[in-house]
C-alpha cells in the first residue's frame, strides 16, 4: 500500500468494512471535511478500528474531531471533548477528556444539537484550525495485527 496516495490507502482501509459502514465513513468524512476546512487528516488504522483525526497540525496531541470506524458503527469523538457544553445529552464517555456519539447514520453530523457541539469543540480547540491551510492526508500508522473489521 505504500506506493499509493495517502487517500488511496484511506480509501483501502475503508473497503475492508460492509458496505454499509463504508458508505456512512465515507459521508461523515465529506461532511467533517466540508466543516472543517484546513484540517489536517491524521489516520490511523489500529487493532480495534480505523480512526481519523482532525487537527491543526500533525501534532495527534493537537487533533480536535476524529471519526471512528467499527465493524458495526462509526462514532464522532470530541478528542477535548470533556466539559462540552451538552444541554441534550447526547455525549457518551466518563474518561478525563474524550467525549463521542454514535453515528446514526451521516445524517446525525447534521442535527442542530451535534452542529453545536462541534463548534463549541472548534471554538474551545488548544490550537485552532486554520482555515487557509492545505488540506492533507497523513498515514500515521497501520497495525500489522488488527481485529475483523466486518462483523462475524
Amino acid at each position: 500500500m505504500k506506493d499509493k496516495s495517502p487517500e488511496q490507502q484511506l480509501a483501502g482501509f475503508i473497503v475492508k468494512f460492509t458496505p454499509d459502514v463504508g458508505v456512512q465513513a465515507r459521508a461523515a468524512l465529506v461532511k467533517l471535511r466540508k466543516r472543517l476546512p484546513g484540517a489536517i487528516e491524521m489516520v490511523y488504522d489500529n487493532y480495534n478500528a480505523l480512526a481519523i483525526g482532525f487537527g491543526p497540525s500533525e501534532r495527534a496531541s493537537e487533533a480536535i474531531l476524529s471519526i471512528a470506524v467499527f465493524p458495526r458503527w462509526v462514532t464522532l469523538c470530541f478528542l477535548q471533548g470533556a466539559g462540552l457544553p451538552d444541554p441534550a445529552k447526547r455525549l457518551r464517555g466518563a474518561g478525563t477528556r474524550v467525549r463521542h456519539i454514535r453515528l446514526d447514520g451521516p445524517h446525525t453530523l447534521d442535527e442542530p444539537e451535534v452542529q453545536a457541539l462541534i463548534g463549541h469543540a472548534l471554538k474551545r480547540a488548544k490550537k485552532p484550525l486554520d482555515r487557509n491551510e492545505s488540506h492533507r492526508i497523513i498515514i500515521k500508522s497501520v497495525s500489522e495485527k488488527q481485529r475483523p473489521r466486518r462483523p462475524a
